[in-house]
């Protein structure tokens, strides 16, 4: 019998955009009941199509900056123009916009570096956090909001995401000013480090702009705003594997003007700092 395919299979033939000039690129949505295009993915795809125009493959990504301008259409292909801004001894700098019915509906600027020796410090990881394989996957956590998610619950996953605090479903209207999270690429992926930096780039969506409502004591499935990213940016700092544990400790750092800010670090396992994250989102309370 053929062997199954894995979630995370279609989450790499997700990424893997079609090359159909030069400098455009194509992608596609999973065929999934979206109202629209997830953010991850958009800036999933961009950071590849950026990636493939870098002609020296040891320079690594080392920041990104993106705009969610439109909602994503899922029923369509998504086509990426990349800019070559600038090719240095050092740096390559690109543009990346995303374009459906003839409209940009996302715009990312991504660095890349070629690795250099220098001065070292970082934060330090949490202490005393549970380790992931002794904190319940995503279906044993939701389990008793199996109705409440609806198909969302049994939709296949293809990073594991383990809650370390209380689940953002159940916190009883207790205010909190964070999360963290284990996460990894169920399976083992190639090694190839830019469709890593792309799978976690996609995976550091999926938490992030909630951690904003945590001080307020709502979730998102309340039904009582409605939520969009705006922009994200990332900095990759040291090597990691997304097919590896990584702690993803996340803080809410303002909600304002219908608009809330989340911070992120990324830790592989051993304590290492890898990635730093940011996002601002529309947070706007139904019916104001």
């Amino acid at each position: 019998m053929p062997t199954a395919r894995r979630p995370l299979d279609d989450l790499i033939d997700l990424l893997n955009v079609e090359a159909i000039e030069v400098n455009i690129f194509r992608g596609r949505s999973p065929d999934e009941k979206r109202q629209r295009v997830f953010g991850g993915q958009v800036a999933g795809q961009a950071l590849v199509s950026a990636a493939r125009t870098i002609d020296e493959q040891v320079r690594g990504i080392h920041s990104l900056h993106a705009y969610f301008v439109r909602p994503g259409d899922p029923n369509v292909p998504i086509l990426y123009e990349v800019d070559r801004l600038r090719d240095g001894k050092s740096f390559s700098t690109r543009r990346v916009i995303a374009i459906q019915h003839g409209k940009v509906i996302f715009n990312l600027q991504a660095s890349f570096h070629a690795d250099e020796p220098g001065l070292d410090y970082q934060l330090a990881m949490p202490s005393g956090v549970p380790d992931p394989e002794s904190l319940p996957d995503f279906k044993t956590r939701m389990e008793p909001f199996k109705e409440q998610l609806g198909d969302w619950y049994d939709r296949p996953r293809p990073i594991d995401i383990r809650y370390v605090d209380n689940d953002p479903l159940s916190r009883e209207g207790q205010p909190r000013l964070g999360q963290r999270v284990w996460m990894r690429a169920d399976g083992e992926l190639p090694d190839d480090p830019v469709l890593h930096t792309c799978i976690v780039t996609y995976a550091s969506d999926m938490t992030l702009l909630d951690t904003a409502l945590l001080p307020h004591g709502i979730g998102w499935t309340d039904g009582k705003v409605q939520m969009a990213s705006i922009d994200h940016a990332m900095w990759f700092h040291r090597p990691f594997r997304a097919d590896n544990w990584l702690l993803y400790d996340q803080s809410s750092i303002s909600t304002s003007h219908a608009r809330g800010l989340a911070g992120g670090a990324i830790f592989t396992r051993d304590g290492s700092m890898a990635v730093s994250v940011v996002q601002e989102g529309l947070i706007r309370v139904v019916g104001k």
